[in-house]
């Protein structure tokens, strides 16, 4: 099935930039050093990282494998990549699609993915292909959230999505939950010929200054930027007030868990 792109996770070059000035600091930055202690990276190896978005996690890589190590980082989205090439000469930024790395058989050490499987055209093709750049007796680090029913604050604001904005609006902030279900994962990795050697489970915490400001970088930073009217940004506001108002704090600001978990291949 053809994503369009919300669903395949794509942003324009200014949801880009909020997405890396917001959404890293307060959700995505805090995961990228549990990926690369997961999957126990060691100084001097290469490591590819696949759907890199912004860089966290190929920079988190850089800065514990050293000067010696090689690092690569690719994206489809030429928005993020803008970003992230900001940021540091030394990783091999490449504008790539998941399903077609353009690197040879066994080429690195680690092969890594935080948070990007779920927007994949072809997710059996991409695993194949993370599994053929690694190196026999490397692996694959993956990490998924768990299902939105179990994601606080977004159980709550799905729904409340939807009945403003539409059911296909809803279906776009619900697509980084969707391989939550263990068994959804599994079935993912045996389409491709793979099992999870490990799974770890992780949890973050979202921080946000502020309601407003976590609804204004939930939409404007990321998919819904492009689907979500000023109006309807308003109304979901004011609803958010009842429907969220049990994870804003006494200073207004808002903290919620983010439940994940970390897949381990040796391919």
């Amino acid at each position: 099935m053809e994503l369009d792109h919300a669903e395949a996770g794509q942003v324009s070059a200014s949801a880009a930039e909020i997405y890396d000035r917001e959404f890293v600091p307060a959700l995505f930055g805090q995961f990228a050093p549990m990926l690369v202690e997961a999957v126990r990276l060691k100084p001097g190896e290469s490591v590819l990282d696949v759907a890199c978005g912004t860089g966290t996690v190929a920079l988190a890589a850089e800065g514990h494998c050293g000067q010696d190590s090689r690092i690569a980082a690719v994206d489809i989205n030429p928005g993020m990549l803008a970003v992230a090439r900001r940021k540091s000469p030394r990783i091999a930024w490449q504008e790539a699609a998941a399903e077609a790395l353009p690197f040879d058989d066994d080429t690195f050490d680690a092969t890594l993915c935080q948070f990007a499987l779920m927007f994949f055209a072809d997710r059996t093709k991409a695993l194949r292909e993370m599994a053929r750049v690694t190196k026999p007796g490397g692996r694959i680090a993956i990490s998924v959230f768990e299902s939105v029913e179990r994601s606080p604050a977004y159980d709550r604001l799905v729904p409340l999505l939807g009945d403003v904005v539409g059911p296909k609006a809803a279906a776009a902030l619900s697509a980084p939950f969707c391989l939550g279900d263990p068994a959804a994962v599994t079935a993912e990795l045996a389409a491709a010929g793979l099992t999870a050697d490990e799974v770890r489970p992780c949890t973050g915490t979202a921080r946000h200054a502020s309601l407003d400001a976590w609804l204004d970088t939930e939409i404007g930073g990321w998919t819904l930027a492009e689907m979500v009217s000023a109006d309807q940004l308003g109304r979901i506001k004011e609803a958010a007030r009842d429907a969220l108002g049990a994870h804003v704090g006494a200073d207004g600001s808002v903290a919620f868990p983010a439940p994940a978990r970390v897949l381990i291949i040796r391919p």
